[in-house]
This record gives structure tokens, C-alpha cells and sequence, in this order.
């Protein structure tokens, strides 16, 4: 025979060849397991686009909403995101417009009974009064409104402005309750003041 093999020589070089074969191919596993360790779960949202709701009661128009984009998360919260800003019109028993509000995002969470507006918030009354705030927050359940950031309110008469820190409301903006509020009125010219002393 032409070749004469030692098996023992061969087993120690074979043996070294093959832990770093499968060094290398248990590397790799490791890193495809860390990769797929760190793949976080797609959300279960659906995004509509140009989205108009119609809100009625008994056949009743209550209120239309629009927006460019509403995201709604099917997980335990269910809420409803408008991510790109809001649009909501409230009617009165005639459908007439009553009220409307806009806001460059906000959120419904339906099992707090709770709406979120924020950031550049602002509502614009049927009489031309206009409602200036960065958050805006509807209580359904308690039928009131209330905010934590700074509020400014310009009255239609063109003559009285109000300012608060925050505030609190019924559910018709009708009666705004300012935390640390200011006021300031511009008497018109056929407007009497009370007299102090003579």
C-alpha cells in the first residue's frame, strides 16, 4: 500500500476541524435567535384615510367628525387615535352647527369615556366665541370638559378676553371655570361704569 493512514494522528485535526465548523453555525443561530428576540409585535390597528363619521341619535344628527387619518386599536383599550388632527362639528336639535372643535391630534378611549384633544386645540362657538388651549379633555360620563394647560377665551362682543391656567366646563362650553383667570374688558362708548365716591 501506497499510503498508510494513523488514525490517531487524523482523530485530534478532524476533531478541531469540526468544533469549528460548528462554532461558526451555532454564531449564526445566535444571532438569528437574538434578531428574532428583539422583533416587536406588529400593533393590531386598523388606519383609515379621509375618514368622515356621522354621530346621530333617534335619526338625529348630533355631530359630524373628519379627519385625514384614524387609527383604531383593536387590543383590551380599543381607542380611537387621530394622529394628523380632528375636525368636529356639533349640531343642535335643528341640525343646526352649534359648536365645533379642532385639534392637531387627539384620542377617544372608550372604556374611560373619555376624549383627548391636544395641541393647538381650538373650539369656535355658534355666537363667534372662540376657545384657545393646547388640551382639551370631554368627561362623557361626568358631561363636562376640563384642561390642565393654559386657556385664552374671546368672547363675541369683541370686548372682554379671559385667560386661565387651567379649567373646568359643562358640557356645552357655556360656563368655563378658570383656575387662576384674568379677565380684561374694553368698555364700549355707551357702556356706564359705577361711580366710587361722589
Amino acid at each position: 500500500m501506497l499510503f498508510n493512514f494513523n488514525i490517531a494522528k487524523l482523530l485530534p485535526l478532524t476533531t478541531v476541524l469540526l468544533g469549528a465548523i460548528l462554532s461558526f453555525a451555532c454564531e449564526n443561530d445566535t444571532k438569528d435567535i437574538d434578531r428574532l428576540a428583539n422583533i416587536t409585535p406588529e400593533e393590531a390597528v386598523d388606519i383609515s384615510k379621509d375618514v368622515i363619521v356621522i354621530y346621530s341619535d333617534s335619526a338625529q344628527v348630533k355631530a359630524e367628525l373628519r379627519a385625514p387619518e384614524m387609527r383604531v386599536y383593536h387590543d383590551s383599550t380599543g381607542n380611537y387615535e387621530f394622529k394628523k388632527g380632528v375636525l368636529i362639528v356639533f349640531y343642535d336639535e335643528q341640525a343646526k352647527e352649534m359648536q365645533r372643535v379642532t385639534s392637531k391630534y387627539a384620542m377617544q378611549k372608550p372604556q374611560e369615556n373619555l376624549t383627548e384633544f391636544r395641541d393647538n386645540v381650538v373650539i369656535t362657538k355658534i355666537d363667534g366665541t372662540v376657545i384657545k388651549t393646547e388640551e382639551l379633555i370631554h368627561d362623557e360620563k361626568n358631561k363636562k370638559y376640563y384642561g390642565s394647560q393654559p386657556i385664552t377665551v374671546e368672547y363675541t362682543d369683541g370686548r372682554t378676553s379671559a385667560q386661565g391656567t387651567s379649567f373646568t366646563s359643562d358640557a356645552d362650553l357655556n360656563n368655563i371655570v378658570f383656575t387662576n383667570g384674568t379677565a380684561i374688558l374694553y368698555p364700549s362708548s355707551n357702556s356706564s361704569f359705577p361711580s366710587f365716591g361722589n
